[in-house]
């Protein structure tokens, strides 16, 4: 299952980009590695870690992904032929063995150098009847001591079982199922023998650069007993993704071909020289989709009941056989809930799979593809010598609408998250062509390609609890970014028009923020400050980000200023100062603090913090429409106040009643969010 488009390959002229010495697929799966292991808190650039793998340096994935850190011990390993073990490696030592091996045309573990191995290991065959175990390899597999020697088949289990940092299955297999599997459900009759259970792991991360290393059944079991782990698909996907780019780029060069701007030689000569840079682009969507991955792993109990949402309308399509991908039932789900859990990530990694393949086709079968602003989509997906050269072919390519659908689909889960566009969709109606839309349009009009980029320099900088942090905070804003164009605008965006009308005085107005706020409001965005500070995060990303849900209330300020054809920077100052004497603030705390434990209570929460939003603009644009923008903003302030005394003595008494109560349930702000309203009318009179 693939959700990247997949094409037969045109013939001749091979790429060469996911061969023996780039090792695409072991690069993609690495990056999952690398992502747990920052979690872990263990920089795999930095520190040694022991490992143990199936496979051996000849294989590509195996033998890339041994070769991609310095700081690998590795502590023992198998294929067909022999079992490797070194119990106590010199991890620099054994990398320029395991190179030598690499680079070698032809190479077995029978060919490993003996003077490197540490003493207690050797290499050893599969055919034997019994292998004597040293205490040294017992120690570091946890064997027990009392057991001198074992058969091939029950070494290769323990070392499956052993105690290290990483399992990197790089050969051909089904070495772990789940205890309610028997072996011939499983179906691969050869490893019956050694074969061991999700929860008898005792790593603490497994990387499969092999696909069906485990069961989908033994992955989720080994999650839940606290092991790192996703799915093949998703830590090979870059070879699939590199796939897809090896064929849309002969297609393109074909129609070069036909048109004689370039001959057969030409062809594959360009075809190699793009391989690095095809290899950066494959690897940062790897890298992104681990990243949303991490983050859905730390939000996964508190969204459980919206993946089960989220399960239900994908089956409702059709699309989804909870069944067959061993997905929860609704009572499996209800015990989850009790019992505060979520769902696991290799479950994670296949919802996210199916959100992927259904969106990708909402978008490539709808008119979305075709507008203006997707043409830099296409063009960016290719190449840059291909950009410089065949642009204008690319508007040819006959994949032109699959290739824009997948890379919109690419950025909007892997950075909106897997539940991003269900949750726009039930807030707003919209369908999933609009919510792309409003996605693309939040995204550049709030800056947040930049702001993700400086977050994704914090790797082995910061903690992962910083970034993720980071990350969610920034979702918030783009999650109410999102609803606030589907429902404001209501129907089709344009998505040019609006990024130039509200980004350029967003991005100028945000630098203000700090400026602007008063009173509760500027000691809670110091207070959040000093939470990312805390954290990890330099200071000036630290004062973006705790201002960012501040920055959300820059639409409306942009549109009332449009509306009435006033200074933005004199409506941004009057903004943020009725927020702060109509304890806007305070309100918005109490309603984030609703309880959200189903659909409809979820509902409630967001529809009332909208319309408060929305009465906080009202006022606004009142003061906007009634006072003099040469006045100071608190005289404006007072000035309109005074016009409508009684109204507003009975607004604040309401407001400072709930102030001083402890009850503020959804009754309570309703009431305060009318006080607010009524006022609000009273102007327009």
């Amino acid at each position: 299952r693939s959700f990247w488009m997949g094409d037969a390959f045109a013939s001749g002229g091979s790429v060469g980009y996911d061969h023996k010495g780039m090792g695409i697929t072991a690069r993609g799966a690495w990056e999952s590695v690398k992502r747990h292991f920052l979690e872990l808190g263990i920089d795999t650039q930095t520190q040694d870690f022991t490992v143990v793998g199936v496979g051996d340096m000849s294989g590509d994935v195996f033998g890339n992904g041994m070769l991609l850190s310095q700081h690998i011990r590795l502590v023992a390993a198998f294929d067909h032929r022999h079992i490797f073990l070194d119990p106590h490696p010199d991890a620099t030592n054994s990398w320029v063995e395991r190179k030598r091996l690499f680079d070698s045309p032809r190479s077995s573990w029978e060919d490993y150098n003996q003077s490197v191995i540490s003493f207690g290991g050797g290499v050893y065959q599969r055919s034997a009847k019994s292998i004597d175990l040293s205490h040294e390899v017992k120690e570091v597999l946890g064997i027990d001591q009392s057991i001198d020697s074992m058969s091939p088949n029950q070494l290769l289990s323990a070392i499956l079982r052993a105690p290290v940092d990483l399992v990197w299955n790089g050969g051909i297999g089904t070495y772990i199922k789940a205890a309610t599997e028997t072996h011939a459900q499983v179906g691969d009759k050869a490893n019956d023998g050694l074969r061991i259970n999700g929860a008898e792991l005792r790593c603490k991360v497994v990387g499969e650069g092999g696909n069906l290393g485990c069961t989908q059944l033994g992955r989720i079991e080994a999650a839940r007993a606290g092991v790192k782990i996703n799915s093949d698909a998703i830590d090979n996907s870059a070879g699939v993704d590199t796939s897809d780019h090896e064929v849309n780029i002969k297609i393109l060069l074909n129609l070069a071909m036909e048109t004689g701007k370039l001959s057969i030689d030409q062809r594959n000569t360009l075809l190699s020289s793009m391989t690095d840079e095809v290899g950066l682009l494959v690897l940062q969507d790897n890298y992104q989709q681990n990243v949303i991955l991490e983050q859905s792993r730390f939000k996964a109990v508190e969204m459980l009941r919206v993946h089960q949402r989220l399960m239900q309308n994908l089956e409702s399509i059709g699309l989804l056989n909870r069944t067959v991908e061993y997905l929860p039932t609704d009572s499996q789900i209800d015990t989850l809930h009790m019992q505060k859990l979520g769902l696991s990530s290799p479950e994670l990694a296949v919802l996210m799979a199916y959100v992927k393949i259904d969106l990708t086709s909402a978008f490539t079968e709808d008119s979305v593809v075709d507008e203006d602003w997707c043409i830099p989509v296409l063009t960016n997906y290719f190449p840059s010598a291909l950009r410089d050269r065949y642009s204008d072919l690319m508007l040819r390519h006959p994949l032109k609408r699959e290739i824009i659908a997948t890379v919109m689909t690419n950025d909007m889960v892997n950075r909106g998250g897997i539940s991003y566009a269900l949750r726009a969709n039930e807030e707003s109606g919209a369908k999933p062509a609009d919510i792309l839309r409003a996605y693309v349009v939040s995204k550049e009009v709030f800056g947040f390609t930049q702001l993700w980029d400086e977050i994704e320099k914090l790797d082995r900088v910061a903690s992962t609890e910083c970034q993720i942090a980071l990350y969610l905070e920034s979702r918030r804003l783009l999650d109410r970014a999102t609803r606030w164009f589907l429902q404001s605008r209501g129907g089709k965006l344009d998505v040019t028009g609006e990024i130039n009308k509200f980004a350029k005085d967003v991005s100028r107005l945000s630098t203000r923020l700090p400026e602007l706020l008063r009173g509760i409001e500027k000691t809670r965005y110091e207070r959040e400050v000093q939470k990312y500070l805390g954290l990890g995060a330099p200071e000036t990303l630290a004062r973006q980000v705790a201002g960012l849900l501040d920055v959300f209330s820059l639409l409306d300020v942009v549109e009332i200023a449009n509306r009435h054809k006033a200074d933005p920077d004199r409506v941004v100052e009057l903004y943020f100062a009725l927020s702060e004497r109509y304890d806007v603030d305070r309100l918005l705390h109490h309603i984030t603090q609703l309880p959200r434990d189903d659909r409809w209570n979820a509902y409630a929460r967001s529809a009332l913090r909208s319309d408060l939003y929305v009465a906080l603009a009202g006022l606004t644009s009142r003061v906007t429409q009634a006072t003099q923008q040469s006045e100071s903003v608190d005289q404006r302030i007072e000035n309109w106040e005074s016009k409508f005394a009684e109204g507003v003595g009975r607004t604040r008494l309401t407001l400072n009643e709930i102030a001083a109560s402890e009850n503020t349930d959804l009754a309570t702000l309703s009431v305060a969010l009318r006080a607010i309203r009524t006022l609000v009318g009273q102007g327009a009179s």
